[in-house]
């Protein structure tokens, strides 16, 4: 069913499936444009990686999988956007180029602002 809200934008989700042990691990969804809202605070990707699959190096490898689709979207920045407490967060953008442009108080929480080029994915 499609959704016709106006605060909407198209986008698409990706899973992430561990085959050998039949799991899945995390998933990725990515926003084809971005409207007032999610330039401020959501950006074109957000990931989130299973508990105890965390600390392996997935989250970075969906971020760089999720800017091959960006790139093929014809999306030459793509915006993240993680809290400042999320230090592994922060860490998966910055390996996949992420450079952070500013910090926002996002109802009480400070959000990381960071853009990627994906010229170079």
């Amino acid at each position: 069913m499609k959704d016709d809200r106006p605060d909407l934008v198209p986008d698409s989700t990706f899973f992430c499936l561990d085959e050998e042990r039949n799991i899945f691990v995390g998933a990725v969804n990515i926003r084809h444009y971005l409207n007032e809202s999610l330039l401020l605070d959501g950006g074109h990707i957000g990931d989130g990686v299973r508990p105890s699959e965390r600390r392996k190096g997935i989250a970075t490898q969906m971020i760089h999988l999720a800017l091959l689709e960006c790139k093929r979207l014809g999306i030459e920045n793509v915006l993240m956007v993680c809290d400042k407490e999320n230090i592994g967060s922060a860490k998966s953008i910055m390996k996949n180029g992420g450079v952070l442009e500013n910090e926002i108080n996002v109802d009480g929480v400070i959000e990381q602002r960071y853009w990627i080029p994906t010229d170079n994915v």
